[in-house]
């Protein structure tokens, strides 16, 4: 079929096929994968064709909330996810504990984390008030930002990703909703 071929089905025009770029502000109790057996998946709340083609450009755990990508573009979704591109992440945390005013140095210094052989690049810490922060990193690794704060002796008792790179989650959508990026937001990574 040639790129600018109008195809027709039951008299309904079908869109070229493209790449698809979505935000999605996930919910409490959703896992960031394609299927699961045990629970409900952030591809179960998008209305889209082919939704089984998209993947999650950087998971979230299933009690985090708050920004998620979501792409059939493999370039795109590598740009996100690979450290090397030093595309940063930035949650709004809430912990059990008061946070410490050296967790801000101890951070930026990169921690070693419980059975990891390398340190942490370096991340960076806003402390809000007692129980609340915000955190910037660069990295993703499994239960990151909890292990982290384990790491000082506090845990994470609310976890929100609010930002990837330059892409904000937008405050208009609810929780559950979701929307295709703009052009600025797709070239920004």
């Amino acid at each position: 079929v040639a790129a600018d071929a109008v195809v027709t089905l039951a008299g309904r025009q079908l869109p070229a096929a493209a790449p698809r770029y979505f935000m999605l502000n996930k919910p409490d109790g959703y896992v960031c994968a394609t299927r699961d057996r045990h629970h409900s998946t952030v591809l179960d709340l998008l209305d889209e064709d082919n939704r089984d083609t998209l993947h999650i450009a950087g998971r979230l755990d299933i009690d985090t909330t708050g920004l998620v990508l979501l792409t059939d573009d493999g370039n795109w979704s590598h740009r996100v996810t690979a450290p090397r591109h030093d595309c940063d992440k930035t949650y709004w945390l809430q912990t059990a504990e008061p946070i410490p005013a050296s967790a801000v140095s101890q951070f930026e210094g990169g921690l070693f984390l419980h059975s990891e052989k390398t340190r942490l690049r370096p991340a960076y810490l806003e402390i809000l008030d007692t129980h609340t922060a915000r955190l910037r990193i660069s990295e993703g690794k499994y239960h990151q930002v909890k292990r982290m704060f384990g790491a000082i002796g506090n845990a994470v008792t609310r976890l929100h990703r609010e930002r990837v790179g330059a892409i904000e989650l937008d405050p208009g959508l609810g929780e559950g909703e979701y929307r295709a990026l703009t052009v600025t937001e797709i070239t920004s990574v």
